[in-house]
């Protein structure tokens, strides 16, 4: 299985590409996608839809993961956020990608076994659940690695050829 995992924001985009299933699951590519904040919106949008597809192309993941944003206390990054989580499933489905959605606390709940988990919490167990020797930085990137991992904890184990 092959899963890009979204972390969506306008000023900051975490995203995470894994392979694999189970204790075979492996990052593939991390980082962060930013947008200058003195820019215009529209344009921000367009530079994260570049940058999008370009990951898309790159790395042709088979499912993109979102996390769903659900309550925001600053209505300004809420609309950003959504706005891009709107261009990241635009362009997935456009690339042929199955997108899926979870909230918060379905991602920590799938990762901590714990749905009220911090983050901290969570950024340590995805360390530990990809083997890494540092965490992911910024707190955007684990987050999107996060979100990944809990599709793929969502998922049927793939089935075996028969040879």
């Amino acid at each position: 299985m092959f899963v890009l995992g979204i972390d969506p924001g306008l000023s900051r985009c975490g995203y995470s590409c894994l392979s694999g299933h189970g204790t075979a699951t492996r990052a593939v590519a991390a980082g962060v996608i930013t947008t200058p904040p003195h820019d215009p919106v529209p344009q921000r949008l367009a530079a994260l839809q570049r940058e999008i597809r370009a990951l898309l192309g790159e790395f042709t993941p088979s499912v993109v993961a979102i996390e769903r944003v659900l309550f925001q206390i600053n209505v300004r990054t809420a609309m950003g956020v959504g706005q891009a989580a709107g261009v990241v499933m635009a362009e997935a489905v456009a690339a042929g990608c199955d997108v899926v959605e979870y909230s918060p606390n379905q991602v920590k709940q799938a990762v901590c076994g714990d749905g009220a988990a911090g983050k901290d919490q969570v950024t340590r167990m995805v360390q530990m659940l990809l083997g890494l020797s540092e965490p992911l930085r910024p707190a955007d990137v684990s987050d999107a690695a996060a979100v990944a991992l809990c599709h793929m904890a969502q998922s049927p184990i793939p089935a075996v050829a028969p040879r």
